[in-house]
């Protein structure tokens, strides 16, 4: 299966263990991503407070040039990258906004492309598929699946799964083999981008999302956002010297988790890169 990938600013920057992890597994379950040309940032800041059609722009120009290359299906990792093209998708149903966004960005938006997310495109390959392909089950995981605020909102733009009890992602763990628990921060902020400008914010945030799994007996946590993954990985040794605590909590992208199951590596997925290893 080939499908056009938008890869967004992070996982070619800071998030690159991202990446790897995502072309390791995807490419041992026989999917290739064909990174479409000359993409911009999606415009995933706080610009939108400040001009709301440059920030329906940003993602509308990537749309459109993936619309313009005949992807049909693009695949976008980041849920702040496909939440701000499911954005500029639902403004071109608006054939005015249309006609406008497409003078601006210098290309025809349509608005036809199907944005998928991470766990959208393990839903694409199959549940069947990745059961049967699973070589090694990881059945000492026990996962607390953590979606974050965007994977399911805003409810009426992205459209996938219950916004506030979400069970996509433990349906993908379940079907590799191993445990999941119910908790209850799966869709709680982990203060996001607050990280650069107000890191006791972060820290308050990821010792509740941490504290809150390990009481609910998991082991682990797993994401689809590389900005979640910044926030409760690499910033939770700061969050044990706050407040005391020895977490030792991995945190896997999904893509991880699905790619140990196929019998890959930590160094293949990248998960020897991450600052929490073990616990």
């Amino acid at each position: 299966m080939n499908i056009g990938y938008y890869p967004g600013c992070a996982l070619h920057g800071s998030s690159n263990d991202y990446e790897q992890s995502l072309r390791a597994c995807l490419g041992a379950l026989d999917v290739q991503l064909d990174e479409m040309k000359d993409w911009i940032c999606c415009g995933a800041t706080a610009a939108h407070s400040l001009n709301h059609k440059l920030s329906l722009a940003l993602p509308a120009r990537n749309l459109a040039v993936a619309e313009r290359d005949g992807f049909k299906q693009l695949f976008a990792p980041c849920p702040l990258c496909s939440m701000q093209l499911l954005k500029a998708k639902k403004a071109a149903g608006d054939e005015r906004v249309r006609k406008e966004l497409s003078e601006i960005v210098e290309a025809d938006l349509r608005g036809e492309s199907e944005v998928l997310n991470l766990i959208q495109m393990f839903e694409k390959i199959g549940v069947a598929r990745l059961k049967s392909a699973v070589k090694a089950p990881p059945k000492s995981i026990t996962a607390a699946c953590y979606y974050g605020c965007l994977l399911t909102r805003p409810p009426d733009v992205v459209h996938f799964d219950d916004f506030e009890q979400p069970t996509s992602m433990e349906t993908i763990v379940a079907a590799l083999g191993a445990k999941t628990v119910e908790w209850n921060y799966k869709t709680e902020c982990c203060g996001a981008g607050m990280t650069m400008s107000n890191e006791d914010i972060v820290l308050e945030l990821a010792h509740k999302i941490l504290s809150n799994a390990a009481e609910h007996g998991a082991n682990c946590l797993v994401v689809a956002c590389p900005m979640c993954h910044v926030n409760l990985d690499m910033k939770q040794a700061a969050v044990e010297r706050r407040f005391g605590k020895k977490l030792g909590m991995v945190v896997y992208y999904l893509s991880d988790l699905v790619g140990l199951a196929l019998g890959l590596s930590a160094e293949q997925l990248s998960i020897n890169r991450h600052f929490v290893t073990q616990a």
